[in-house]
């Protein structure tokens, strides 16, 4: 399904989660109401326990909400079936992760050709792709190394290029920039986001680094499992 440009990328209403830890409920997400816009940069910032690793693993389909709905693309991914939502994530969704979770036993075009494999793509075409972008990301001379052969920045890079390989609608990166320095930390955040913007893909940020916001070209602060903030950034006045 094609975006018509005018709704919504992700529209989430009403959207909680509570679960049960013995005899205690405890509300993780309440009453969330929020739309973010196709080609947004949108940082989810908030303290741990804010809820905010909790929002991604909903809007990406990967845990199901207590309450509310998911709109990805005009599709409401709380309806389908554990089959379609794997094939949705697939054909719309690529993730970014603070531990890169590269397959240790595959070189880094192995790892980027992965989610190629699940769409259906010829072995060919697949490798091409996984080096072409390996290239994009200054990986052309790691085409073939593995995961430990590689230092924390070429395998987040490796992880980027995976994310993207596919051109999805929206990329998820929680915490991407976690275990790295601060030099390799804004290679990283250049290279996603002028990634994200260049294709006008829509990308969700979680973190708790302040720093990382700067990036953003709009703020979602949550606190206690609600939004208590939203700000809009005009990058041109900064």
């Amino acid at each position: 399904m094609q975006s018509d440009g005018k709704r919504p990328m992700i529209e989430v209403r009403n959207l909680g989660k509570a679960y049960r830890m013995g005899e205690e409920i405890v509300v993780a997400l309440r009453k969330i109401d929020l739309k973010i816009e196709r080609g947004e940069i949108c940082c989810v910032f908030g303290a741990s326990g804010s809820g905010k690793s909790t929002l991604l693993n909903m809007l990406a389909g990967m845990e199901p909400p207590s309450i509310g709905e998911i709109f990805i693309d005009g599709v409401d991914i709380t309806k389908l079936s554990e089959n379609e939502l794997s094939r949705f994530r697939q054909n719309n969704i690529g993730f970014i992760f603070q531990s890169y979770n590269l397959m240790q036993m595959m070189t880094a075009a192995e790892n980027v050709a992965l989610p190629m494999v699940f769409c259906g793509i010829d072995k060919a075409r697949r490798e091409a792709a996984a080096r072409s972008v390996l290239k994009a990301v200054g990986l052309g001379d790691r085409i073939n190394h593995y995961p430990t052969q590689m230092s924390g920045g070429q395998q987040q890079r490796t992880g980027i290029a995976r994310a993207f390989v596919t051109k999805p609608k929206i990329i998820f990166a929680d915490e991407p920039t976690g275990n790295l320095d601060t030099k390799t930390t804004k290679e990283i955040m250049d290279m996603m986001v002028g990634f994200a913007k260049k294709y006008n893909e829509t990308m969700i940020l979680v973190t708790h680094n302040p720093k990382l916001a700067d990036y953003a070209d709009r703020i979602i602060t949550l606190s206690d499992g609600e939004i208590t903030g939203d700000e809009r950034i005009r990058h041109d006045e900064k």
